[in-house]
């Protein structure tokens, strides 16, 4: 059963990724009808759009950085056959953090809340893999 409710966490990642995607296109159609965009620049440039849609795409960008990182660990922690309740715990609380660094990236982006919300998650990933680690090194 831990299996199932690891790769649950990972949905949750996933669809925060395609949420993301959808409020982008949002922003940037409303940044379009109210003239917010500039038209030559807008193909390549960032700068092109309004604070509001750079926001949500910046955090698109962010993930695909360390949220990587949790595929990787939780697809080897299944393929090792080595989830536990602990692990499912420490994913879910990644996914969470995920969820809540996306929500002020993409509002107030108040950057030292940002911060403590990201490097929590980046302290779940170092669990992560010390549990894949020490599964490799049991089996």
């Amino acid at each position: 059963m831990p299996t199932r409710l690891i790769l649950y966490a990972v949905l949750v990642q996933i669809f925060l990724t395609i949420a993301m995607y959808i409020k982008l296109n949002a922003a940037k159609r409303k940044a379009v009808l109210h003239g917010e965009v500039d038209e030559a620049r807008r193909a390549l440039y960032d700068d092109a759009w309004p604070d509001s849609a750079r926001k949500i795409n910046n955090n698109i960008r962010n993930q695909f950085e360390v949220p990587v990182l949790f595929y990787v660990l939780v697809l080897a922690l299944t393929g090792l056959n080595a989830v536990t309740y602990t692990s499912v715990a420490i994913a879910w609380l990644f996914a969470l953090s995920r969820i809540a660094h996306a929500y002020v990236h993409t509002g107030s982006n108040y950057v030292p809340l940002r911060r403590r919300i990201f490097m929590f998650g980046c302290g779940m990933i170092v669990l992560l893999a010390l549990a894949t680690a020490s599964a490799l090194i049991v089996q």
